[in-house]
């Protein structure tokens, strides 16, 4: 049978055949029309136009999100970023869409995203945005693309930047509640939503200046992009309200189109003569696909959660990512949703790890965190400084006073232009609850011993000798702040000293007075890590961590934390109304921690 199959093999590849199969085509050939093929050439195929398009929307947090159980994770931005990465690579793709939808995140979210697009840019593939409204972040988005459509019928809304503080004195004074706040810094402002009923000179000031730098950045880089001067983009931003038709008038919008007419428009963009027909969009590029199905396998493989590589005998660089309020236990986290902050009783293991491992040639932060422990920030703090490896800090949108912390040990820190940092100073008080009590009737006797017993107590405020001894405590905390930021930093105690205080800035200001290195992205920080691991080539792998948490943890209580009342209050508000009381849930923190390294406020644009 062997032979046989041979025979015949060596039949179908005979000369005769294939000189057979030469004539047949040359006969074909001249069957065509006079002037129709060129001599010895066939007719030019033109190639199908395949664009790619990503849908752009939502938080983006900046660590993969593990599947809940009613379908695929949530788009995360560094599954974002890779996806824009691929469509550029891909030789079958001509171009890009970003529907770009609405946006929550930040200043240095939008830099990655934009940064990301430009490396799609740079391989020749044109990037367009297609958006039914926007406003100023989806606007900055879109603005870095080279093409920006919008229906008849939407808005833009380049209202410029705005900041809102809520004050809770005067509600706290009718319900007899009794702030008692203390801090070190002047600008340490973070108890003043529940202290004063307006903006202390000091919190107005660094508020002031981060708007200005922030607005400057905003107004800068729409310019840029859009071959506007500054004026006429600040004339436009005055507009606020913008109608689409208006905002092509403007330069602002270059195509009315609904989603329906994007084809015509690529066909007639290619300059090839090629038909609308002849486009194909693939929706939702490489984007994870919910399972129709959910057999008892798939069942248990999503309530365990992600494999652990650890035990890898690879060279490789660690990338942990520190997202969230940094406390000392696990915080309460949804079973379908998941989530939670940086845990100072999970990370300070993982960081141990990879101090043992050789394998581990550097590690990279990213970190994303308006602070929380001042206990926690130092654990964490103290395991990068004892290492022994290359750490790198790259900044997100926020990185200030305890996210600060756990970045200043670094050699090098990246910040993104809009990154809010700096915010070094501390923070700790109580919200005594006896007045209210009182009101519905409520009364409680006390037993002591100890002058101090009552210092945490939250039924009744500090005594003299409380608010000292609790003074105390932060006076020595911001020693300890500001010392190690100045070891970190290289800088005199008293210099050091002078841009803390709890002060506020923006990336590009924390460059400008040396609380930071360099302005970048995480791609930035991670290739500086290569170079400080000896990695010239790039042929170490990276390490994500740490690795998504497990569903089935959650349903099993394991390391979790009953929400607080206030915090449960909090996430049953609509939307509209979360902002107002987003302070809140800090004295659900307060009520654990006696001290706190956290940022005053939380920036919305």
């Amino acid at each position: 049978m062997l032979r046989v199959s041979l025979l015949l093999l060596c039949f179908l590849s005979s000369p005769a055949l294939l000189l057979a199969d030469e004539k047949v085509g040359q006969a074909s050939d001249e069957k065509q029309p006079e002037g129709q093929q060129a001599a010895g050439k066939r007719p030019e195929v033109r190639q199908r136009q395949t664009w790619a398009e990503i849908r752009i929307d939502g938080s983006l947090p900046e660590s993969t999100q593990p599947p809940g159980l009613l379908g695929a994770p949530a788009d995360s931005l560094p599954t974002i970023l890779e996806r824009l990465k691929q469509a550029g690579k891909d030789r079958g793709i001509r171009g890009v869409i970003l529907h770009i939808g609405a946006l929550d995140g930040g200043f240095g979210r939008l830099h990655e995203l934009r940064t990301g697009i430009a490396g799609v840019q740079a391989t020749g593939k044109p990037v367009w945005a297609r958006m039914e409204d926007a406003g100023n972040k989806e606007y900055l988005l879109a603005s870095a693309c080279d093409r920006i459509l919008m229906p008849e019928s939407g808005t833009l809304s380049l209202t410029g930047l705005r900041a809102e503080v809520t004050f809770y004195r005067g509600l706290f004074d009718l319900l007899s509640l009794q702030p008692d706040m203390l801090r070190v810094g002047a600008f340490k402002s973070a108890a003043e939503p529940y202290t004063r009923t307006e903006m202390s000179p000091e919190f107005r000031e660094e508020m002031e200046a981060i708007l200005d730098d922030q607005y400057g950045m905003l107004v800068e880089q729409i310019a840029a992009r859009r071959r506007r001067t500054a004026d006429e983009v600040r004339e436009a931003i005055d507009i606020g309200l913008i109608s689409a038709r208006r905002a092509v008038e403007l330069q602002l919008v270059d195509t009315l189109a609904y989603q329906d007419e994007v084809p015509a428009l690529i066909a007639a963009a290619t300059g090839a003569g090629i038909s609308a027909a002849e486009v194909r969009i693939m929706e939702d590029y490489r984007k994870e696909k919910a399972s129709g199905e959910l057999d008892l396998f798939s069942l248990m493989k999503l309530l365990s959660g992600p494999a652990e590589t650890a035990g890898s005998t690879k060279p490789r660089i660690a990338v942990l990512t520190l997202e969230g309020s940094i406390t000392t236990g696990a915080d309460p986290t949804s079973l379908l949703t998941g989530g939670g902050g940086i845990d100072s009783d999970r990370i300070v293991p993982i960081i141990h790890k990879l101090a043992k491992d050789a394998n581990v040639k550097a590690i990279v932060l990213r970190v994303d965190s308006p602070g929380g422990s001042a206990l926690a920030s130092d654990l964490i703090w103290r395991a990068l400084e004892s290492s022994g490896k290359p750490v790198v800090a790259s900044m997100g949108d926020v990185a200030a006073s305890g996210g600060y912390y756990i970045s200043m040990g670094a050699e090098r820190i990246f910040a993104e232009p809009g990154t809010v940092t700096g915010s070094i100073g501390v923070l700790g008080g109580k919200v005594a609850i006896e007045g209210l009590m009182k009101k519905v009737g409520v009364t409680t006797s006390v037993i002591s011993r100890g002058k101090n017993s009552g210092v945490m107590s939250m039924t009744t405020g500090f005594s003299d000798s409380e608010r000292e001894a609790m003074q105390g405590m932060l006076n020595e905390t911001y020693v300890q702040f500001t010392s190690k930021a100045a070891a970190g930093r290289g800088m005199e105690v008293d210099k050091l000293e002078a841009l803390a205080r709890g002060r506020v800035y923006t990336g590009r200001q924390a460059l400008a007075i040396g609380l930071v290195d360099q302005l970048g992205t995480l791609a930035d920080a991670i290739a500086h890590a290569r170079t400080l691991a000896g990695d010239a080539n790039g042929e170490l792998e990276l390490e994500q961590l740490p690795k998504g948490g497990s569903p089935l943890d959650s349903l099993l209580g394991q390391s979790q934390r009953a929400a607080s009342p206030i915090v449960q209050l909090t996430e049953q508000l609509p939307e509209a109304l979360r902002p107002a009381v987003r302070y809140l849930p800090i004295l659900d923190l307060m009520s654990r921690e006696p001290v706190l390294l956290m940022m005053p406020f939380d920036l919305q644009f």
